[in-house]
Formats: C-alpha cells, sequence, structure tokens
C-alpha cells in the first residue's frame, strides 16, 4: 500500500497549486507543494520595491478582472480588493491615443467628431468587406477596422510580441480585443475588476496558510516520484513532465528593462508603443497600479518579447500548427498517466487570466474531492 496514499503532491505554487491545494486541505488531505523558484504566487509575484516602496510586479503587470462571481468572491476571501480600471495608452506616430479603440481613438486618429453611428458607419467604409471569413491575424484586422487602424495600432505591436508577422498568426488572437463606439476607455469590460491592496503575493500566502499544506521552495519535482503520492497535480510544463521527448512546446518569454526615476514618469500605468521601430512593445509604471498610495520616486519596466529558450520563463503560449501537433501528441500521453492532473497555464499550454485559473483549480479540486469519495 502507498505510504502516503492520503498525501497529495502539487508541483507549483501560483495560483493553480495553491487553490487546489487548499481546498484539498480543507477537506482533510495531506498537502506537499514543490516549487522550483525561491518564492509563491509564480509569475504573479509582487513584492515592494526596497528603493522606493513601490509594489511591484515582478513579472509584468496583473489585473483582476472577471464576470466570475464565485471565483470573485473567492479572491476577495483573501485579500482587500480596491476598484481599478485599466486604462492603456498608445504611442504612434508622435501621438497619444485610448485603447481599447473607442469612439475618441477614432475620432483623434480620423481628426473628426463622429457620433457613433457615424464611428460605425466610417469604420465599416474602411473595412476590408471582401474578407468573408477572416483566417488570420492580420485579415481579421483588416475584416473589422481597416488598413489605417490595424497598421498603427496593430501590425508593429503584433509583430514584436510575437516575432511574426501577422499574416502568419491565426485570427482567433485578435478576437480578444474589442472595438467601441462609445468613450469608454476602460481596457476591459467584465463586471468585477480590481487591484489587491498589498499585492498578489500576500493572497497565495493566505490560501497556502494552512495545517495540512506543507511548500518546499528551490524544489523541483521528479514525475517518477508520483508514485510516492495518492495523487498528483502538475502545474508546470507539460512538456517538461514527460522530458521533452516529443519537443519543446514553442513559447514568447519577456525581459524587462527596470529602472528608478522621481515623480510621475509617464502618467499611467500602461503605455503601448505600437511601431515596429521602437524595440520594447510598452511601458509600466507600476505606482499606477495602487493610485491610492502615495511614493516620491517610480518604478518603470521597459518590456521586450522574444523566443522562450531553455532555461527562460515561459509566458505565452504560440500554439501555431507545430505546436498544436505537438500539444496533440502530449495530451496523449498525458491521458495515459494514472493519478496525474496537469493544470493551469502551463500544464495545460494555454493563455489563461488569472480568473480562468482559479475558476479551474476550483473545479479540478472538486472532480478529485468527488472521485476519491467513490
Amino acid at each position: 500500500m502507498n505510504a502516503k496514499k492520503n498525501t497529495v503532491a502539487i508541483v507549483g505554487a501560483g495560483f493553480s497549486g495553491a487553490v487546489i491545494g487548499r481546498q484539498l486541505a480543507e477537506a482533510g488531505f495531506d498537502i506537499e507543494i514543490f516549487e522550483a523558484r525561491n518564492h509563491i504566487a509564480g509569475n504573479c509575484y509582487t513584492e515592494r520595491d526596497k528603493e522606493t516602496g513601490v509594489m511591484v510586479h515582478t513579472y509584468g503587470p496583473h489585473i483582476f478582472h472577471t464576470a466570475d462571481e464565485e471565483v470573485w468572491k473567492y479572491i476577495n476571501k483573501y485579500a482587500e480588493i480596491v476598484p481599478y480600471k485599466n486604462r492603456v495608452k498608445a504611442i504612434y506616430n508622435d501621438s497619444v491615443f485610448s485603447l481599447p479603440i473607442n469612439l475618441h481613438t477614432i475620432n483623434q486618429f480620423f481628426g473628426k467628431t463622429f457620433s457613433p453611428k457615424e464611428a460605425a458607419a466610417w469604420i465599416e467604409s474602411k473595412a476590408d468587406l471582401s474578407i468573408e471569413d477572416p483566417k488570420t491575424f492580420e485579415e481579421q484586422a483588416l475584416r473589422f477596422v481597416g488598413k489605417d487602424l490595424y497598421e498603427a495600432f496593430f501590425k508593429g505591436y503584433t509583430q514584436k510580441q510575437w516575432g511574426l508577422h501577422p499574416s502568419e498568426l491565426p485570427a482567433s488572437i485578435l478576437k480578444r480585443l474589442p472595438v467601441r463606439f462609445n468613450y469608454d476607455d476602460n481596457y476591459f469590460n467584465h463586471p468585477f475588476q480590481g487591484m489587491p491592496k498589498n499585492g498578489y503575493t500576500e493572497i497565495v500566502a493566505k490560501i497556502l496558510d494552512h495545517q495540512n499544506i506543507k511548500v518546499y521552495l528551490n524544489s523541483t519535482f521528479d514525475p517518477e516520484a508520483r508514485s510516492n503520492y495518492g495523487h498528483t497535480f502538475w502545474s508546470g510544463p507539460l512538456d517538461a513532465f514527460f522530458g521533452y521527448q516529443h519537443g519543446r512546446l514553442g513559447y514568447r518569454t519577456l525581459d524587462f528593462k527596470r529602472s528608478i526615476q522621481e515623480g510621475d514618469a509617464q502618467g499611467n500605468a500602461v503605455i503601448n508603443y505600437t511601431e515596429e521601430k521602437v524595440p520594447f512593445t510598452r511601458i509600466t509604471e507600476h505606482k499606477h497600479f495602487a493610485p491610492w498610495e502615495d511614493h516620491e520616486k517610480t518604478v518603470l519596466y521597459h518590456e521586450y518579447s522574444r523566443s522562450c529558450e531553455e532555461g527562460d520563463i515561459p509566458y505565452y503560449p504560440i500554439r501555431l500548427a507545430g505546436e498544436i501537433k505537438m500539444l496533440e501528441t502530449y495530451e496523449k500521453c498525458a491521458k495515459a498517466i494514472p493519478n496525474v492532473t496537469f493544470v493551469g497555464r502551463l500544464g495545460t499550454y494555454r493563455y489563461l487570466d488569472m480568473d480562468i485559473t482559479i475558476k479551474e483549480a476550483l473545479v479540478a479540486a472538486k472532480t478529485f474531492l468527488d472521485n476519491s469519495k467513490k
């Protein structure tokens, strides 16, 4: 009989691992969480900058937004969430515009004073209606916003972000970006939006604060060790579990050039630089993610996107044809492994927002508990 039948191993101490661990711990299971980094909270990790006191999102900014009331209530159990709207600006051709594209963006860009109805008709006149079924990112943009707005706000930024021409990317990527015919410049349209007052690390720490949970930092987990546990949840890279035997799934990674300045550097949390001639994709100013705080100095991140190499932190799954074929092979292998559940962004090779990550972790925990009763 397994010596640790009532013990569950979890690989990764981000939101997926923490939420699953807490749900199972409260049900009486002993939980051992293995985290390869020297901290919890994964890419959502936040910490106070020692020089400025600014709460910094170490791996890039995260704004919590969701339409799922259950997830919203869950996150509020572990933190004070302060209302926050993400209002993104874009610099193109030495001018500043609001994103997503809205009525103000359209009027400013074209030098007009359109009403919503007039703006919609104008954009339709610019759209390439000959593209009936867009297959690529470029076709999607040309079909719905036309050449001018596509080249200003999407073409160069997309090439920098993905390292590929928009004609090589699927149309589905652009479907995340709305066009609005009003003056709403709130980047997200979910009913629940906010920022944790004391950062995300505190949330994950509180979720993990249970007598049945042990967390091991700076610890890798050998997949062969799963036989020592009743079950294993794997939120690390799917291909890493199998030793990359079928190849490495493609990701984009991010490099950050961090700097400190006096006062207020750019007046906004996020400013995108959409022209390809500018090497970085955006500048984030982290004090603006906590507007209720007051700091004399400010922390800036210049963000650069590139192909993810061995040893890099994977951020965005590429999911092009080659990766999808490889993914199907790994998924087939994963289904054949007993007593292992693959979860999270890396474990399922999908780009997941935090709310979806938490929701799927709650579902995975419930499924496991329901099956364990049987």
